[in-house]
């Protein structure tokens, strides 16, 4: 039973360790077990598995083999993202008084610390009911100002508070969930949290209850909704709705990772999901001939 034990944890931080190789990203150990694929384990235990010997260790990260070189991407994007983190803060805070939005995340490649230079500011919105497509417009809106700055934010998943829970329960939505920094609307937070406790059967080890220093959602929305509530507030909002998909059901990309309607505005366009599900499979196919575990994949 041990042995068996030791060979599922030993094909788990096989598949961490490729997962975030994608990204070009290596992992140091206290890293690894958190992110730990599906297998609940000990930081001691999974130390105990990175020491037989595939892995190769650069100072605190480990690599697949022949992937040293990742070690010095990700020193280099760290010290970018060190630069670029206080802007995305300040300005996550900002979207979080605009109208209509309870809560405002950091996503996407700067939430770990991975950014190139060229990278956008990712985040999550969640808005109150009825208001995603307003929301949208009034953070566009605010994006317009950040150009000047030479920034780009990107609220690339909108959702209303009645629409919490994600559709899709794999490995990507679990790192991507439990990656993200909330920046404001720490109550909206937790329940987003508690509504997809689910990220835990393939990320155990994480603790999804994490707090970090939230700021409350502003009361100067409470001013700035005003004109746009009842009915002047719903025609403007299904108006937005139906301009945008009618615009966006031309766009290359459209429907397969693009989610549109009342309660989401998901616009993944570029089909990064499923690009990852693929490199990560083909990634672990390649694998299990240098290794003598048997991988099975989690992904999906």
């Amino acid at each position: 039973m041990l042995d068996s034990f030791f060979d599922k944890l030993s094909r788990a931080v096989v598949q961490t360790v490729a997962y975030s190789d994608i990204f070009d990203y290596p992992l140091t150990a206290r890293e690894i077990h958190r992110y730990l694929a599906g297998v609940n384990a000990s930081f001691e235990e999974v130390v105990q598995a990175l020491e037989e010997g595939f892995f190769t260790r650069t100072g605190d990260y480990f690599t697949l083999p022949g992937r040293e070189e990742i070690c010095s991407i990700r020193i280099q994007r760290e010290a970018r993202s060190r630069e670029l983190l206080p802007h995305a803060i300040k300005y996550g805070r900002i979207l979080g008084a605009l109208p209509y939005i309870r809560m405002v995340a950091l996503t996407g490649s700067l939430a770990v610390s991975n950014i190139s230079k060229a990278a956008d500011f990712d985040y999550m919105l969640v808005t109150v009911p009825g208001r995603v497509w307003t929301a949208r417009a009034f953070s566009l809106l605010f994006n317009r100002f950040v150009h000047l700055f030479g920034h780009t934010i990107c609220p690339n998943l909108i959702v209303s508070e009645t629409a919490l829970e994600w559709p899709l329960h794999d490995l990507y939505s679990a790192r991507e969930l439990c990656q993200m920094i909330p920046i404001t609307g720490m109550g909206v937070y937790q329940r987003l949290m508690k509504a997809n406790e689910w990220a835990k059967e393939f990320l155990p080890n994480v603790d999804i209850t994490k707090t970090s220093e939230v700021s409350e959602t502003s009361e100067v929305w409470k001013v700035l909704e005003l004109p746009l509530r009842g009915k002047m507030g719903d025609r403007f909002e299904q108006w937005e709705m139906d301009r945008k998909i009618a615009r966006f059901s031309k766009q290359e990309g459209f429907g397969e990772e693009t989610v549109f309607n009342t309660e989401v505005c998901q616009g993944n366009f570029h089909h990064h999901r499923k690009w990852t599900q693929e490199v990560f499979e083909e990634k672990l196919s390649a694998l299990e001939k240098e290794v003598t575990v048997t991988f099975k994949v989690t992904v999906t």
